[in-house]
């Protein structure tokens, strides 16, 4: 990724805040699933058992941040710019890496119709858009 936070005070911090945007929008996008109950409303996924935030196991190993260098904020406070959520916007690059994913898997076994893919894009909501059963598969 590269990022343009202007002049940055502490590279460190900013690159730190640009990973984290990031990996928090990957769980926004295909792991934080809420249920509620219909009748009551009443959170029903409320705590890790069942709610899946992004852990430091889903952070990719190779996840290279740069920040674009000369890119001063002339408003800016010290020349700076905004850190967190820009990268958490372009967390949504997974979603659509996913649908791609899932409309070629569709249409190596021809059924490749539209559809809608909705956050969040959880595995077994990628498998189920996948369209794929037993018959499927030769042994």
């Amino acid at each position: 990724m590269l990022y343009d936070c202007g002049e940055s005070m502490n590279p460190e911090i900013d690159v730190g805040q640009a990973e984290g945007a990031f990996v928090f929008g990957l769980g926004y996008w295909l792991s934080e699933h809420f249920i509620r109950d219909a009748s009551t409303g009443q959170l029903l996924t409320k705590n890790t058992w069942e709610y899946k935030p992004p852990s430091a196991h889903d952070i990719p190993m190779d996840f290279r941040v740069s920040l674009l260098k000369n890119a001063p904020n002339p408003l800016g406070i010290l020349r700076s710019k905004a850190v967190g959520e820009p990268p958490l916007c372009m967390s949504c690059s997974a979603l659509f890496a996913i649908k791609r994913a899932i409309e070629n898997a569709r249409s190596e076994i021809s059924q490749d119709t539209p559809f809608s893919l909705h956050a969040p894009a959880t595995v077994d909501v990628a498998q189920t858009d996948c369209l794929v059963n037993e018959d499927n598969f030769t042994l």
